[in-house]
């Protein structure tokens, strides 16, 4: 049975409770939760939606419209930071060894998407982790606003010296981002199932979508 990505996450904020600074680590906590005290869940798209047509980039080049996606089937939208966020990196690889079995089994497509651009590296954690979905850009975090999960962390401004920045990952020269979630669309375009995760540390387990698509048929 593979190890939870609480387990996993709860390493993770472990090994850093033993080799970040104490500034560094303070400034992580609270950013993180002052994002689930601000979270409203009223303002996210919820189940009976209706989702509006979209189109997003693939990491490999061209783009994928709503249509596209739901051609077959209804698709899972995994939400995510950007190819370089280490949470993401054990998301993605994690749901690709527990999600993507049980979606592919009830005819369900999986995407994950990030407002990273292909021309700046987007691939690279497809390519990483030998990912067996796809991965897309929602450039300019259209799709994330139109559901409600966007978000701008506190930290708003390029790392002092330079580095890896969202704003320049991204293009809007913002460090807006989506919040970790789950979204499955069915073929009328609507919302079937959402789980948000506005802690980057917490996210959907597989278990919890298998459940609810053994409690609710989803359109075919």
């Amino acid at each position: 049975m593979p190890q939870s990505l609480t387990a996993q996450f709860d390493a993770l904020h472990a090994e850093r409770e033993r080799t970040w600074d104490a500034a560094k680590l303070a400034r992580n906590v609270a950013q993180r939760q002052a994002l689930v005290d601000a979270f409203d869940p009223a303002k996210v798209v919820r189940p009976g939606d209706r989702v509006t047509p979209f189109t997003l980039d693939l990491s490999t080049g061209g783009t994928v419209t709503l249509d596209d996606l739901t051609a077959d089937g209804p698709v899972a939208l995994v939400f995510f930071r950007f190819a370089g966020c280490p949470a993401c990196n054990i998301a993605l690889p994690h749901y690709d060894r527990t999600l993507a079995p049980v979606l592919r089994a009830a005819g369900i497509r999986l995407v994950a998407v990030s407002p990273h651009l292909p021309e700046h590296g987007l691939d690279a954690i497809r390519q990483r982790h030998d990912l067996s979905y796809a991965v897309a850009s929602d450039r300019n975090n259209a799709l994330a606003k139109q559901l409600g999960i966007a978000f701008v962390p506190l930290d708003n401004a390029p790392p002092p010296g330079g580095g890896e920045w969202i704003g320049s990952l991204t293009g809007t020269g913002t460090g807006e981002l989506p919040q970790p979630a789950i979204v499955l669309i069915d073929r009328s375009h609507v919302v079937r199932f959402v789980d948000v995760s506005p802690d980057w540390l917490r996210r959907t387990e597989a278990d919890v979508v298998a459940a609810a698509l053994r409690g609710e048929a989803v359109a075919a």
